[in-house]
């Protein structure tokens, strides 16, 4: 789905151009995380157990989320909170 202003005046993009990243951007992205993680994992104490706490009790996630990625990055909250919910599925 995409999203058409009023004054579009009936263009429609059909074809889009898929840019794939290099083996190389792919290694140095890898590489960025994992320095990320070791930079900031140790000053996270416990972010990530309290938005799991926080989730399991049906609180609102929001305040932990936004301490979790001050130290975490977004794979390592999702599996987190996967661990706690499960997986999104949509229903088709």
């Amino acid at each position: 789905m995409t999203f058409l202003s009023r004054d579009h005046g009936g263009e429609i993009a059909t074809e889009i151009e898929l840019i794939r990243s290099t083996e190389e951007e792919k290694g140095q992205q890898i590489a960025n995380v994992k320095r990320y993680g070791e930079a900031r994992n140790a000053l996270a104490s416990d972010s990530l157990k309290v938005l799991q706490v926080t989730a399991r009790d049906r609180r609102n996630v929001f305040e932990q989320l936004i301490e979790a990625v001050k130290y975490n990055s977004l794979g390592q909250i999702s599996h987190a909170l996967y661990d706690v919910g499960g997986e999104y599925r949509r229903n088709m």
